[in-house]
């Protein structure tokens, strides 16, 4: 498993508990907004931390933190992942997974292990705009409608979010996803911002009009609607 960064304190990645965030190599999605350029195209250069290492520390951390976030990149494709989980799970941290949702089975795999906690899972748009704004030629979107379906219909934590930018998203997308998604317990809007760290530079973010607008579209059908990034 290639652990490519590790954040050893964050408040921001795991709401409401002081975590370590640990950042795996590569994806099989191309967002252009992406803002891990360097864990998606350019895994092969990046340094490759020692496993063992990382949870030596958060052996020592125990008191301290109070969960551990994965995300990526895309977590679901190592393989080496259910080990890794179980070794964070034995120390006695709850996880939470960030996921594009494309491995139902390996989410599915992990909650019954009683591996992790709370999964957030990106919906890019809706699903006549999914391969384009994931930057794939096709996307199977039958894989990622039933990751959702299991996060709606089990008992784990789960949120969805999405980070929306102005040339890719419209109300459609909001309208088509509060459809889909009807039920569902929590969602956020996360702002976008341009940086040297994304895939592809020149896209841009919402107006806070704007993200109300879309928020107000999911807040029809979805519990929780929140926005993330904007002042």
């Amino acid at each position: 498993m290639q652990i490519c960064g590790f954040n050893k304190t964050t408040l921001l990645d795991y709401p409401g508990k002081v975590a370590a965030t640990i950042f795996l190599g590569g994806c099989n999605f191309r967002c252009p907004f992406c803002q891990n350029r360097s864990l998606v195209l350019e895994t092969g250069d990046q340094p490759s931390l020692d496993p063992e290492e990382v949870l030596a520390f958060l052996r020592k951390r125990r008191g301290i933190l109070e969960g551990v976030c994965i995300t990526g990149g895309e977590p679901t494709l190592s393989k080496e992942l259910p080990e890794f989980l179980a070794a964070v799970h034995e120390i006695g941290y709850p996880v939470k997974l960030d996921t594009n949702g494309t491995h139902p089975e390996v989410v599915k795999a992990l909650a019954e292990d009683g591996l992790i906690a709370k999964v957030a899972m990106d919906i890019k748009a809706c699903p006549d705009n999914y391969a384009a704004v994931a930057g794939v030629r096709a996307v199977d979107l039958s894989a990622i409608r039933e990751t959702a379906a299991f996060l709606m219909s089990g008992p784990l934590e789960y949120e969805f979010r999405t980070t929306v930018v102005k040339e890719l998203h419209s109300a459609h997308d909001f309208e088509v996803i509060a459809e889909w998604l009807s039920g569902a317990r929590e969602y956020y809007l996360q702002e976008y911002r341009d940086s040297d760290g994304v895939i592809e530079r020149g896209y841009t973010g919402c107006t806070l009009e704007e993200m109300q607008a879309y928020q107000a579209i999911l807040a029809r059908t979805i519990h929780r609607v929140g926005i993330r990034g904007i002042d």
